[in-house]
Parts: C-alpha cells; sequence; structure tokens
C-alpha cells in the first residue's frame, strides 16, 4: 500500500466552520455518483517520511469484515476483496499532528483517522458528500447513536416526495440493514450548533471512496462499529474539504 511520501505533523490543517446546508441530515445516495477518489491530502513543510504498520492479513481482514451480529441484526459480511485495500480499516503512522483522540476527515482522499497514543492513527476508508453538499470546519461528537432512525429534512422530502413517510413529522425511518445510517451515527457540533453533518454506517460498500451522499461521512458498517466503540461523546473532530 502506498501514500505520499512527503507529509507533515505541523500545519495540517487552517479550516474555519462554515454554515451547513440543511440537506446534510439527508446522508442518503444520490444520484450522480462519481468513481474518483479526489487528490491526496496536502501536508507543508515534510519533515519526514511517511510509513504504515504492518497491513492487515487477509485472515484479520476475513475477521474483520465478517459478518456481525450486533442490536438484534446480522449485518452481512463485506466482499473486501472487492474494495481498493487502501481503504481497509488498518493502524497507520498518523501524518495529522493532532492530539491522540482527535478524528481527522480528510475527504479529498477519502480517510478518515482516528489520533492515537504514540505517533500512530486508526485510518478508515469512507464515502463522502458530492460537491455541493458539504461541511468543513471542526467540531465535537456531541452525540453518539447505535442503530439511529433516519430522518430526512423537509427539504429532502421536498426534492423527493417518495420520502414524505420518513419524514421528521412521522418519526423517520426506523433502525435496521436498509436505513441509511446504518449501525452508528455520531453527531458533530459546532460552536454548540448541530451542523446536521454525521459519521454514519454504510448498508452500500461500493460507496466507499466515492462522492455519493447527501454531504455525510459513510463507513462500512464494520468499521463505523470499530469507530464508535473508540470514541467517547465530545471528542473533537476536524474536517478538511
Amino acid at each position: 500500500m502506498s501514500f505520499d511520501k512527503s507529509i507533515s505533523r505541523r500545519n495540517f490543517l487552517s479550516l474555519s466552520a462554515v454554515t451547513a446546508a440543511s440537506a446534510l441530515a439527508g446522508c442518503a445516495s444520490t444520484s450522480g455518483t462519481s468513481p474518483s477518489y479526489g487528490q491526496p491530502m496536502a501536508f507543508p513543510n515534510p519533515i519526514r517520511a511517511f510509513q504504515t504498520t504492518p497491513a492487515p492479513t487477509d485472515a484479520e481482514l476475513a475477521v474483520m469484515y465478517g459478518p456481525v451480529e450486533d442490536g438484534g441484526f446480522l449485518i452481512p459480511p463485506v466482499p473486501y476483496q472487492q474494495i481498493d485495500p487502501r481503504f481497509y480499516r488498518q493502524q497507520v503512522i498518523d501524518p495529522t499532528g493532532e492530539r491522540p483522540g482527535t478524528i481527522v476527515v480528510d475527504t479529498p482522499s477519502r480517510f478518515l483517522y482516528l489520533v492515537q497514543p504514540g505517533g500512530t492513527a486508526m485510518r478508515y476508508g469512507v464515502g463522502i458528500g458530492r460537491e455541493g453538499f458539504a461541511w468543513q470546519g471542526d467540531g465535537v461528537i456531541q452525540w453518539r447513536q447505535k442503530w439511529p432512525r433516519w430522518k430526512p429534512p423537509n427539504e429532502m422530502v421536498a426534492r423527493q416526495p417518495e420520502l414524505v413517510k420518513y419524514s421528521i413529522e412521522n418519526g423517520g425511518m426506523e433502525p435496521g440493514l436498509k436505513n441509511p445510517l446504518g449501525a452508528r451515527a455520531l453527531y458533530i457540533f459546532s460552536g454548540g450548533q448541530d451542523t446536521l453533518y454525521r459519521l454514519h454506517g454504510n448498508p452500500d460498500w461500493r460507496s466507499i471512496g466515492k462522492a455519493v451522499s447527501s454531504g455525510c461521512v459513510r463507513l462500512l458498517n464494520q468499521d463505523i462499529i470499530d469507530l464508535y466503540d473508540r470514541v467517547p461523546n465530545k471528542a473533537p473532530i476536524v474536517v478538511k474539504q
């Protein structure tokens, strides 16, 4: 597996929060899927070469992405052989320079990092929002939910009337394998306000590495469960576009 040879542990992000469009809370697949992986994240003032820890073996991947019984649901196995190996969950040398416990979403590269002590990070492949539905900035994980209900905002329902049965007024879509938020959702707040931006599970493994959702960051269900178990409420998060 490869990564840019030049990185920096400093000056990683300089971001200001922007107002999130209400459509973000939809977090559902949309048309116009792009297969592009985008451009790698740039790290100014490189100070050392990037190195990964040993990549997961095939036996480890079979366990990591095998079937999972959780919350009364049986999550099907992921055909990980059909996913670009760069997007497998793995521990890497931390390229962000953020303090341990921080989540960093590198949307251009389709990676999410959870910074760990000792100079490493857990890295996950993600699918991200299409251009025009994106949010960037810094915030905190204000709330976490197992098997959340999906409540598309009124603006999304207006565009897609077939979703009215899942509207906020109707209580949303019940949890389950077909729910667009998947097995877990982590809710991002900034400046004390809900950004309407989520990290969430994903029933469609094909979307990893692509821009397909209405603004939110989606992980494989197996990966969002792993991330959920590692991240407490109030964890800091930085999202870079």
